[in-house]
């Protein structure tokens, strides 16, 4: 199976603290990787790395084949959709104008906007004004947005934040049926294991920077079958901190 993601010993440093630390990531084509840590673990920043919106300190970086660079940079990232952090939006129009402005950005036809709304269930909403939509709401608007060009790579990091337990479930749903349904590849960051446990086939676990696991998350249930995955996940990270 093909990797649509290789890092090789990318590392960021801030004022000589290493905030990634020679990481080796690895991510099949058409699956969904979780990619779980502790918070302050350094999964925003190599989220942000791989998006170039942190310059690496050093290593590499290849996203569908092609290592990227400053001449191929911007082409790449037209594969790649992204919703990192809480997504932001003009309040005082409706979701589906917040959308417009995105799909004329990005250059894409206008009947995407209708097939991600339908995707992400707001067909019923997109006339309301963004600040009138719970965080919910936004949360899958801004997951609309991400889907706007149809891209090869979704990335999302903590997509589930704030949400109530039906909204996650509801998230949940949602990143599962990409890869099948649309042939997308899915990197879903997360501090909560249940979510990875349920969503993910494959798992990196970073602590500190490094990374601890990587593999098929039946594999790591295999690791110890006694344990749960919170468990391992423990013993993992605090094994990092230890050494």
């Amino acid at each position: 199976m093909n990797e649509i993601v290789k890092t090789t010993n990318l590392t960021k440093r801030y004022k000589g603290a290493a905030a990634v630390s020679g990481l080796n990531m690895s991510v099949k084509e058409g699956r969904i990787y979780g990619f779980l840590g502790p918070n302050g673990a350094g999964k925003t920043t190599t989220l942000k790395m791989l998006l170039s919106l942190v310059r690496p300190t050093a290593g590499e970086i290849e996203i569908m084949g092609r290592r990227m660079n400053a001449e191929n940079r911007i082409e790449i990232l037209r594969g790649i959709g992204s919703l990192i952090e809480s997504p932001s939006f003009y309040g005082h129009l409706t979701g589906e104008e917040n959308l417009k402005i995105l799909q004329t950005l990005l250059g894409v036809p206008k009947r995407n906007i209708d097939k991600v709304l339908r995707i992400v269930r707001l067909e019923n909403q997109r006339g309301k004004k963004a600040s009138a939509y719970s965080l919910g709401m936004k949360q899958r608007l801004g997951l609309a947005g991400a889907l706007l060009s149809f891209p090869k790579l979704l990335i999302l990091d903590e997509p589930t934040n704030g949400l109530d337990p039906s909204g996650i479930q509801e998230m949940r749903g949602l990143i599962k049926s990409l890869p099948k349904e649309y042939g997308m590849t899915v990197i879903v960051s997360s501090h909560l294991l249940s979510e990875i446990d349920q969503t993910a086939e494959d798992v990196g676990i970073i602590s500190n920077g490094r990374m601890m696991y990587q593999g098929a998350l039946d594999d790591l249930h295999r690791v110890d079958e006694t344990k749960s995955l919170e468990e391992i996940f423990l013993d993992l990270t605090e094994r990092e901190r230890s050494l």
